[in-house]
């Protein structure tokens, strides 16, 4: 019998994922189980945009240019100067979701065994593919004490070794709802110029900036024009998951080359996803703002039930729409694993993501867990019911140990 590869042994399982034959099985039990492992939003996509997929009279569905519809990558020069992003339709390769753009910025930058530079807890998919590249993660601690604060550009500068070819960071954060200000991405952009590296920021959750906190965009990073690629996506500001249309866009002409090459090879990212895509781009800005006022309520929501919560220590996150909490257990994995198999409250349990698997440092995040607040405020409340009372009768509970306080409006 043939065996597969190493790399094949050895593919990081998602977290977020992990558990789902858990909650299969407490599905088939007749349990009701409350999503918020994934960052899948319950927020209906644009009605239009469907539209106008349902409207596409074409007889052939054929292979758009490998770097995207033309059409939508011009309007995507207009989405980007709303934020006063000026580039051109030549600087945007469109992508099978924000997960292809990561890839190939990856394979078209990094060789055999360099290093990237991500602040921990990331997502936890980055581990994935720096398998797939053959390339290391070197993680810079955030700490969630401080609300996952990112540390000075020291830290990171420490961090620099002759492999380091680039820096990572997600901005708003996922997994930790952490917002980065001009001022943290002007030290990175200082560091990338000093010692030749990439920055990689992925900007999907740009839209989802609270507490009147102003998004600052990578690519207006004065001087690191060669140095900036973004990675984004639809999937979160349109709920069109499914749709797999994300971009990468760089000023840096050698990264575009190398990464249309990629493209070609692939032959053509999703094309009804794009005709749905290039709809988004239609609309009405209404639509975002009732989005953003909408998670910026469930955060809070959220927020203020695991801040009287017995032991938890978390904090509000500045955008996205996740955050991390750190309960009193011995093992966040053993927990949310209970709370699929051995637990309900009146029928119903919930589903979280053990933390451990987004950090990098070993023994990290054993007792924390990912919470991504894409349920409505009624079931986020019925969640927390869920999950308060679940905590109570842990038996893995840890009383006899020392917690912090939440931490209000943390950054």
């Amino acid at each position: 019998m043939p065996s597969i590869s190493k790399r094949g042994e050895n593919v990081p399982m998602s977290p977020f994922r992990k558990l789902i034959p858990f909650a299969d099985k407490a599905k088939e039990a007749g349990k009701h189980v409350y999503h918020l492992n994934i960052g899948q939003p319950d927020i209906e996509t644009p009605a239009y945009a469907l539209q106008q997929v349902r409207a596409t009279n074409m007889k052939v569905l054929e292979y758009s240019p490998a770097v995207g519809l033309a059409s939508y990558r011009k309007k995507l020069t207009e989405y980007y100067r709303k934020f006063d992003i000026e580039v051109s339709a030549e600087e945007i390769i469109v992508t099978t979701g924000a997960s292809e753009a990561i890839q190939f910025a990856f394979l078209a930058c990094l060789d055999h065994q360099d290093e990237v530079i991500v602040p921990e807890p990331f997502y936890a998919n980055y581990n994935g593919f720096a398998q797939i590249a053959d390339v290391r993660i070197r993680p810079v601690t955030c700490h969630i004490e401080d609300g996952f604060t990112l540390p000075d550009t020291a830290a990171f500068e420490r961090m620099v070794t002759t492999h380091t070819k680039g820096i990572f960071i997600t901005n708003p954060n996922n997994p930790t709802g952490c917002f980065y200000s001009k001022e943290s991405m002007e030290g990175l952009a200082e560091l990338c110029r000093k010692y030749g590296l990439f920055l990689f920021v992925d900007e999907v959750y740009r839209e989802f900036c609270y507490d009147g906190n102003s998004f600052f965009s990578a690519l207006n990073l004065e001087g690191a024009e060669e140095h900036v690629i973004v990675l984004d996506s639809i999937s979160k500001r349109y709920s069109a998951c499914g749709a797999r249309v994300g971009s990468l866009v760089t000023r840096n002409k050698a990264v575009l080359e190398a990464v249309t090459r990629y493209a070609k090879l692939r032959l053509s990212p999703p094309g009804l996803g794009q005709i749905l895509a290039e709809a988004t781009l239609e609309m009405e800005e209404t639509y975002i703002d009732d989005v953003k006022a909408e998670y910026a309520r469930r955060r809070d929501v959220v927020y203020n039930r695991l801040s009287r919560m017995a032991g938890v220590v978390s904090y509000r996150p500045g955008g996205a729409f996740y955050c991390f909490a750190k309960f009193p257990i011995d093992s966040a994995e053993r927990f949310c694993r209970w709370m699929l198999e051995d637990f309900d409250l009146d029928g119903a349990t919930v589903m979280l993501s053990p933390g451990e698997g987004f950090y990098a440092t070993p023994g990290l995040g054993v007792d924390e867990v990912r919470i991504a607040y894409v349920l409505n405020e009624k079931a986020l409340h019925a969640a927390m019911d869920c999950l308060q009372a679940g905590l109570r009768a842990y038996p893995g509970r840890l009383d006899n140990v020392e917690r912090s306080t939440v931490k209000a409006g943390a950054r």
